[in-house]
């Protein structure tokens, strides 16, 4: 008779008919009893009934059923240490395997699931690390280009944003992290618009300026910019926009610095040092545009820190400043005079290793030529603006004789960069002997030419993801150049770009790694400015100098 009534309870549970009113009552009123009775579960006498318990899937239950098994579940994981594993497994299972479409009863379940694994993690102190273990496991490969991907993700991003990642949270990131390379590499040259060989490094991004013109009551370019997505391409996008909402949600719980260390030592150790990727260093950018007063400087700092550091490898160091670079050339929320002080930075190294530099090939001085490039790229963008103001021009004074050295950095650098650095230093009067330099065509050289025409924070072409990152980024079309006639056509306005400005100390801004500084006030531009200000560049990939020298 027992083993008759213990088959009927596993019967119950395995009933297919869930939307009987009386099967429904049965299952939750079951669950509940057998919440209370966990330390007389044995897995040699209650195995079945074990396994159907752990095997039920929570999304083809009512609400109500799934409050009792959820309630159940954390009992038998915390009273019963052996059972731990199982139920991890059993609720990342159902979290990772979420229907695409919730109805409406069942759209507060998967924050109910979370807090099943946050409740287990407070009480079982090991907890967290094995669900560390079970979500690498479970890691959908990069080949399944579905809707389990992005699942994966959003629920992962969710459990770093909780009491899960003070303990594994780090680690979260870097699988995420490295799912986001891989992905990367996976786009390739077709699914990016091809830029034009004629034409200059900046005129590509005009030239697409141009192309994208937009009538009143037309849909903004950047939404039908390039429609011909990949799978790969439109998951990566995905993935990158539940990125940056994750980094919006630390911004609100106070912990987006925290967030920011952990992001940039996987940037340093995973992307650095061994490749450029298109996409996933726009993290860095977007949690910088939420927070320049703090992240935003920091991250020119480390970068900084890191092309003046003589114990990097000259990889190491060329592509932290071509960073760096790009960063102070996009980043519209960085103050004219904290650029200013960076680049002062860079010209005084540039100085001193002109000064001491040992004669040899043009490749045993690419760190050198990179910071001549990364001084020059940024002056493109940022020219007018800091010649506006005297006190910045005049950090910049050594840097005349930097570029006329028998180094010949004009020559060793991007002819598009140099051209058209030698054009705004020209019309804007940068430096005195004008004529010690050569204003025509440059040539390529070897060295030129493994520097390539890739920027590291050239537009993001990604349709959903750029939405994002636009608000806060200077387009090439927005520069207000000095040689520039019609200055109605655009400019970038920025915060302090004037001598009215508040005066700053003779104190350097990096000394101390971070400091603080006046931050442009954050800001969107209206609708008539979006043709302008969301115009997207065409990508050229090129290998680091590494590949090429």
């Amino acid at each position: 008779e027992d083993t008759h009534k213990y088959t009927e309870l596993v019967q119950i549970l395995n009933t297919q008919n869930k939307s009987h009113v009386d099967v429904v009552a049965q299952q939750e009123t079951l669950l509940k009893f057998l919440s209370r009775s966990v330390t007389f579960l044995d897995a040699a006498h209650h195995e079945e009934l074990l396994i159907r318990i752990l095997g039920m899937k929570i999304w083809d239950h009512p609400p109500n059923v799934v409050y009792a098994l959820l309630e159940l579940i954390i009992s038998l994981a915390t009273t019963r240490g052996k059972y731990l594993n199982c139920c991890l497994e059993m609720l990342i299972f159902n979290l990772l395997s979420q229907p695409h479409i919730l109805n409406k009863k069942m759209r507060e379940v998967p924050s109910l699931v979370h807090s099943a694994l946050h409740k287990i993690s407070y009480l079982v102190p090991p907890a967290p690390s094995q669900i560390l273990y079970i979500l690498v496991k479970r890691m959908p490969n990069i080949y399944n280009k579905g809707h389990g991907l992005v699942t994966y993700v959003d629920a992962s991003l969710k459990l770093e944003n909780s009491s899960i990642g003070k303990v594994v949270g780090d680690r979260i990131l870097r699988v995420i992290m490295l799912r986001l390379l891989d992905l990367d590499v996976e786009i390739e040259r077709d699914d990016i618009p091809q830029d034009d060989s004629t034409l200059g490094l900046f005129d590509m991004e005009l030239e697409v300026a141009v192309e994208e013109t937009m009538n009143e009551g037309e849909e903004c370019p950047v939404q039908s910019l390039n429609q011909n997505y990949s799978k790969v391409s439109e998951l990566l996008d995905k993935l990158m926009v539940l990125s940056f909402e994750h980094l919006e949600s630390c911004q609100n719980a106070g912990r987006l610095d925290e967030v920011f260390e952990i992001l940039f030592d996987l940037f340093e150790n995973l992307i650095l040092t061994t490749c450029k990727p298109k996409f996933p260093q726009f993290l860095l950018f977007y949690a910088c545009s939420l927070d320049p007063e703090d992240c935003g400087v920091k991250f020119a700092s480390k970068l900084l820190a890191i092309f003046l550091s003589s114990n990097k490898d000259r990889v190491t160091r060329t592509n932290a400043v071509d960073y760096l670079a790009s960063y102070l050339s996009r980043g519209k929320f960085l103050h004219a005079s904290f650029v200013a002080r960076i680049l002062k930075r860079l010209v005084d190294e540039c100085a001193d290793y002109c000064r001491t530099y040992n004669v040899g090939a043009s490749s045993g001085h690419l760190v050198f030529y990179s910071g001549c490039q990364a001084i020059m790229y940024v002056l493109c963008f940022r020219m007018r603006s800091i010649l506006d103001v005297p006190r910045f021009q005049l950090l910049l004074t050594p840097l005349e004789s930097v570029l006329s050295h028998k180094l010949n950095p004009l020559k060793e650098c991007n002819p598009y960069v140099v051209s058209e650095f030698l054009k705004q230093a020209k019309a804007g009067g940068l430096f005195i002997v004008s004529e010690a330099f050569i204003f025509g065509d440059l040539p390529e050289s070897e060295t030129s030419r493994a520097f390539g025409g890739f920027f590291s924070f050239d537009p993001c072409l990604f349709k959903i993801s750029n939405s994002f990152i636009s608000p806060n980024f200077i387009y090439w079309s927005m520069v207000k150049r000095t040689h520039d006639e019609d200055e109605a056509f655009a400019e970038v306005i920025v915060s302090g770009d004037t001598d009215n400005d508040e005066d700053y100390d003779d104190d350097p801004v990096l000394d101390n790694d971070v400091k603080r500084m006046s931050i442009t006030p954050k800001q969107s531009y209206m609708r008539d400015t979006w043709r302008l200000s969301k115009m997207p560049s065409r990508i050229r990939p090129s290998t680091s100098p590494s590949q090429s020298l």
